[in-house]
């Protein structure tokens, strides 16, 4: 198995995931709200989102992975004790092509929330091992036709 392409900064993506063995990753109704809590906890303040699908066994997002200084300027307020911040969803700007996350920062914060999500569905669930395929599905998105396309797809 290859190792997927690094996130990059200030770039758009089309992330997806589903249930290992196409299982269900949302039993109950309450699932889709924790999901979005721990998603509004670790992947909001590194990304704008700019939507969303989730369904029984998988999801989509779409979402711009905010630049070097925008996550830099988060980490400092985390630091400083001061609320992260949702993000916003700005027009279309690709600006320049990012660069590889040398921190693993936001790699770490998918991870962090995978995990938790996961967690909580093995203990809710009396289940144990994966809950995600491994590893989850990025496909960069190059053009402003793309990114409506995924937008399209994902409403």
């Amino acid at each position: 198995m290859t190792s997927p392409s690094p996130l990059l900064y200030n770039t758009y993506y089309h992330i997806y995931n589903r249930g290992v063995n196409r299982e269900n990753i949302f039993i109950e109704e309450r699932n889709y709200e924790h999901f979005l809590k721990l998603y509004g906890k670790h992947i909001a303040p590194v990304v704008d989102t700019f939507g969303y699908c989730l369904l029984r066994n998988h999801f989509h997002l779409a979402v711009r992975v905010k630049s070097e200084e925008e996550i830099e300027t988060l980490k400092v307020s985390s630091v400083n004790g001061q609320q992260l911040g949702q993000g916003e969803s700005g027009k279309w700007n690709p600006g320049q092509p990012g660069k590889p996350l040398g921190s693993h920062y936001v790699s770490n914060q998918f991870s962090n929330f995978f995990n938790a999500y996961a967690k909580a569905i093995n203990k809710a669930y009396q289940r144990t091992g994966s809950l995600f395929q491994h590893p989850f599905g990025r496909v960069l998105i190059k053009t402003e036709r793309q990114f409506w396309n995924v937008i399209r797809y994902i409403h």
